[in-house]
């Protein structure tokens, strides 16, 4: 068998009816059940009848993705596949990461996801933050103009923005303050981005503003037992494996406002010797990535039955 990594994707590949596919599969609703029993409520409803909506709220994605990475994981392993090399999941998929390798157990972990995420939301009210995906221009360049768009403001000016998901090599994220962002990809277009997109989200994630939510959750972990890694885990913060778990509660801690260092972690993983990502979860837009950061890997996607029968044969 290849050596194989698995990956997780975050917030942005929910949808409704996302695990139907898998039908009544005994993985994936013992996944659902457990999730359901830690929340107090029935996920199994949520995400197959939603509405899109009631998906899109962060207290709600967060949980709902966790679960649809874990239940696809539980799957892989139900039907005989084999242990990946090392895990890593891409901002929340970090914490789908950690249940596949055994450091949290998924009735910790959806408790956990939800309380990250009413932090997170609370850290910033709706509409006063934004996020923004800048394409087609180099990280380095897109860290510089953030500084000059947030100069602009004046000095203790308590407008921000910052670079804080670097996806891929033309494939920036910036996050922060409303009217910082908006002056950011106004610049960074005209300085030569081919495109700045506002994405659809409800706070911005992993940038400086998000420090309160990280206090709140470093409390929460601090009472949060974890188990040691039974797979190596990349993080994003420090793009290092932990094992020590003091060290993986600072890592979650200062992930919350850190950027995800997604391009990083996938060279990471390819130093260990790894040929193939497989992204965990609903969609495939860190299989997509793979190739945009390194040629010379292979990703690839599982979901559902037919894109499991895929990655089996892929990893023959």
């Amino acid at each position: 068998m290849k050596n194989f990594a698995f990956v997780f994707p975050g917030q942005g590949s929910q949808s409704v009816g996302m695990l139907d596919a898998w039908g009544d599969h005994p993985a994936v609703l013992e996944t659902l059940k457990e999730a359901s029993d830690a929340l107090g409520e029935d996920v199994a409803k949520l995400i197959k009848e939603g509405p899109k909506e009631a998906l899109a709220l962060t207290t709600n994605t967060q949980p709902v993705m966790l679960v649809a990475g874990v239940a696809a994981w539980r799957v892989w392993r139900a039907e005989g596949g084999a242990l990946p090399a090392v895990v890593a999941g891409h901002s929340l998929g970090e914490y789908s990461a950690l249940v596949a390798s055994g450091v949290l157990t998924l009735a910790q972990a959806a408790p956990l996801v939800r309380f990250r995420a009413a932090a997170m939301q609370e850290a910033v009210p709706v509409g006063t933050g934004a996020m923004a995906a800048i394409l087609g221009m180099d990280a380095a360049r897109v860290i510089a103009g953030c500084a000059e768009a947030q100069a602009t403001f004046g000095a203790g000016s308590a407008e921000v923005v910052e670079a804080v998901n670097f996806n891929d090599p033309a494939q920036t994220v910036i996050a922060g303050s409303k009217a910082a962002v908006e002056k950011a990809c106004e610049m960074l277009k005209a300085s030569g981005a081919k495109r700045a997109l506002p994405l659809p989200v409800s706070a911005p994630f992993h940038s400086s503003l998000m420090k309160p939510a990280a206090e709140k959750l470093r409390e929460k972990l601090a009472v949060t037992v974890l188990a040691a890694p039974q797979i190596p885990v990349v993080n994003n913060i420090d793009v290092a494996v932990q094992t020590d778990a003091n060290a993986i509660r600072d890592a979650l801690v200062r992930q919350a406002f850190g950027p995800v260092r997604w391009v990083e972690c996938v060279a990471a993983i390819k130093a260990r010797g790894v040929t193939t990502l497989v992204e965990c979860g609903p969609g495939k837009v860190l299989a997509g990535m793979v190739k945009r950061v390194d040629a010379e890997l292979t990703g690839a996607a599982l979901y559902d039955p037919a894109t499991l029968a895929d990655a089996q044969a892929l990893l023959a």
